[in-house]
């Protein structure tokens, strides 16, 4: 199959992946910035925004789509679920990558008896049962809570919200079978296999994927770098892109 993605800048290429219910337009506070240094591909993830849905639904198949669309030696940059399968993309295909940056991301999303950087299951189900509600309605008050208190004016916000209603809403099937991706993933044992180069971005206010799940990231990786945003939430580019995009770019720039 094939996924809809957006290309934009030129230079060395760099793979966005969004993360759950999303689609590349949560990207577009940072694109610009990010387009004067790389040559951005902004995909959006199967059964999400204008790609068609896939099946099976799972981490590997979803990499394994991903692979074969992917410019070789491309760096990925992946977003809550879309570092999970940005991980997944290093681990099955570490010859086509020449970098990974997770934002937000985890080996882990939920809390188990000998894992406590996570979160209950429960709210992510909950969550889910408010978008499948409203979708529009749902995915608008977790962007505009990501990016409160932080540098995104008002003007990015509505043009965000927009770029987010001119696209269609994943239907149901696809927005449980991605949960159930959160809800099921544990990368814990393989988190040493990732041999690539590796940045870590995560807002120290993060309370989907706590800070505590990066720190033990690059205590398992050291030569892993690791930034952390203060006062950033989830999605530190949409609530501190100076920031972000200075992470990004210091990264990518002294592999």
């Amino acid at each position: 199959m094939s996924l809809h993605v957006e290309t934009h800048g030129q230079g060395p290429d760099l793979l966005m992946l969004h993360g759950w219910g999303m689609h590349g337009g949560v990207w577009k506070g940072v694109c610009e910035k990010l387009a004067q240094h790389f040559c951005l591909h902004l995909v959006d993830l199967p059964g999400m925004g204008q790609s068609a849905p896939c099946a099976p639904y799972t981490l590997s198949h979803l990499a394994t789509l991903l692979a074969e669309q992917l410019p070789v030696s491309a760096a990925v940059c992946g977003w809550s679920l879309g570092g999970q399968l940005a991980m997944q993309l290093a681990l099955d295909y570490p010859e086509r990558l020449s970098g990974l940056i997770l934002v937000g991301s985890t080996p882990c999303f939920v809390n188990s008896q000998d894992w406590q950087h996570g979160m209950d299951g429960k709210v992510f189900s909950a969550f889910a049962a408010q978008v499948a509600v409203d979708y529009h309605s749902g995915m608008d008050r977790f962007l505009s809570l990501q990016a409160f208190g932080g540098e995104a004016s008002r003007q990015q916000m509505r043009e965000l919200r927009a770029q987010f209603a001119a696209r269609p809403a994943p239907d149901q099937q696809v927005l449980q079978q991605a949960l159930s991706i959160l809800l099921q993933t544990d990368l814990r044992d393989r988190v040493r296999q990732l041999s690539l180069p590796l940045a870590i971005i995560h807002g120290d206010r993060d309370t989907l994927a706590p800070v505590a799940a990066a720190r033990w990231m690059a205590e398992q990786l050291p030569e892993a770098r690791l930034t952390v945003i203060p006062g950033a939430s989830h999605a530190p580019f949409l609530s501190h892109p100076a920031a972000f995009v200075e992470a990004m770019t210091g990264f990518l720039n002294d592999r």
